[in-house]
């Protein structure tokens, strides 16, 4: 039908061009000679009326504007294409990483001896592969999609639970999803509870925005079909489900609970552990800009007003007004880059979240210790000691964006380990000792 009209709209538009002429002959004449081919033409013509030129535009503009349903055939079809719109974003992202890290080594170049540490990376959970920032989202939806070839139902929660950010509306599609399952369930030989039409208000609204929520459906058995509706010329799509067999309605439950459970496919951080040899650079941090919430030019501009916070600083003012601009100050921070002092002069320093709390700092020190069994304590700048059971961030402890810590073993503890002879050489694990540096 579309492209009925295309050649009607094409037809037009030849005859509005009107007749052509020769680049050599002279213009002067062309008029006449036009008015007479122009008649002769439109003997021979038989265009279209004006009213039918305006029915089949209205027609044609009627046809651009309506959304067809996108019928999906397999789950390969989906992969596919969905792996191809990511493969793009993929290379876009890796263009923009070189050209920011280029422009990184250009800054660090100038501006700063040697970073600290060369960025924030991520693990991906599926694969174990370490990512940037800009990898880590698209690697993640790759993951999730290749997962398809295992287990569909799993892949496709994960699709709900990762690619959808507002979680009000994954919950909407979870419980209408659930609800046709609960339907065919109590029902399993009336088909209309196994006809789900697409136009369908509540699918629309509820269901078919949220990606992955197709895909379960597919996943539990429903296949796209074209069906007649009553009082309508067109057939529209629906997803069928087959009669199922008692074994697979209880399967179904099964998947749903599993639907019901979902969680989303995080990064975790990687803390990038790293041993240092002893230095008197231990509390010289040069950090690159992943580790701000702040954009260049606005660390630039922080730069340039240290002036007037000192200035600031040096007034009198109340305690909340320090505590509210220590606070707004420690929002500045993504992460935080530590470094513990170990007994022997050894460092460990480890990347973390900025409001990851203490409980996570204590056990990245006592997982890279040899002993971590054996009880220590963690002491701040300034003396401050640190408790593992308090449910503090490490924003609110001051250790932000970097900080240089010293671990204390308890005394009495080390007192019997002593008298047995069991005092042990290296404190760090092998892996991390074996790749210790020293500090430019």
């Amino acid at each position: 039908m579309k492209k009925f009209f295309d050649d009607i709209k094409k037809d037009m538009k030849f005859k509005s061009a009107g007749p052509g002429k020769k680049l050599t002959e002279d213009s002067s004449a062309a008029p006449d000679r036009d008015q007479r081919s122009s008649g002769a033409k439109q003997q021979h013509r038989d265009a279209p009326s004006e009213g039918s030129q305006r029915a089949g535009a209205a027609a044609l503009a009627r046809i651009e504007q309506q959304r067809r349903p996108k019928v999906h055939t397999s789950q390969d079809a989906i992969r596919n294409q969905v792996k191809r719109e990511l493969e793009a974003e993929a290379s876009a992202l890796a263009d923009q990483d070189k050209a920011e890290t280029a422009e990184g080594t250009d800054v660090a170049s100038k501006d700063r001896p040697c970073l600290s540490v060369s960025g924030v990376y991520f693990t991906c959970p599926l694969t174990g592969a370490t990512l940037t920032k800009l990898q880590r989202d698209v690697h993640i939806k790759e993951a999730i999609l290749m997962r398809f070839e295992e287990d569909a139902i799993e892949a496709s929660v994960m699709m709900i639970y990762t690619f959808n950010k507002d979680k009000e509306k994954v919950k909407a599609a979870v419980d209408i999803i659930s609800k046709y399952v609960e339907n065919i369930c109590k029902n399993p030989s009336d088909d209309k509870y196994r006809k789900l039409k697409l136009s369908n208000k509540v699918f629309q609204d509820k269901v078919r925005g949220v990606e992955g929520s197709r895909e379960f459906l597919q996943a539990l058995g429903f296949t796209s079909t074209m069906l007649p509706v009553d009082g309508q010329e067109e057939d529209e799509e629906f997803l069928v489900l087959p009669e199922q067999s008692p074994d697979a309605l209880e399967l179904m439950k099964e998947r749903r609970d599993r639907l019901q459970r979902g969680e989303p496919v995080r990064a975790q951080l990687d803390r990038q552990a790293q041993a240092f040899r002893a230095s008197d650079g231990a509390t010289r941090f040069e950090l690159p800009p992943e580790f701000y919430s702040l954009t260049a030019e606005e660390l630039k501009r922080e730069q340039q007003q240290r002036s007037d916070l000192v200035e600031k600083n040096s007034m009198l003012r109340t305690k909340a007004m320090r505590e509210r601009d220590e606070q707004r100050e420690r929002r500045k921070y993504n992460y935080t880059l530590l470094r513990i002092r170990l007994p022997d002069g050894n460092l460990l320093q480890g990347t973390f979240y900025a409001w990851d709390r203490l409980s996570v700092l204590f056990a990245f020190v006592r997982d890279s210790l040899v002993d971590g069994w054996q009880p220590f304590e963690l002491i701040a700048p300034g003396g401050h000691k640190l408790h593992e059971s308090s449910d503090v961030a490490l924003a609110e402890c001051n250790l932000v964006p970097a900080a240089l810590l010293s671990l204390a073993w308890d005394g009495a503890v080390q007192a019997d380990i002593a008298a047995a002879g069991g005092k042990r050489s290296d404190l760090l694990k092998p892996e991390l000792v074996q790749n210790i540096r020293t500090l430019s």
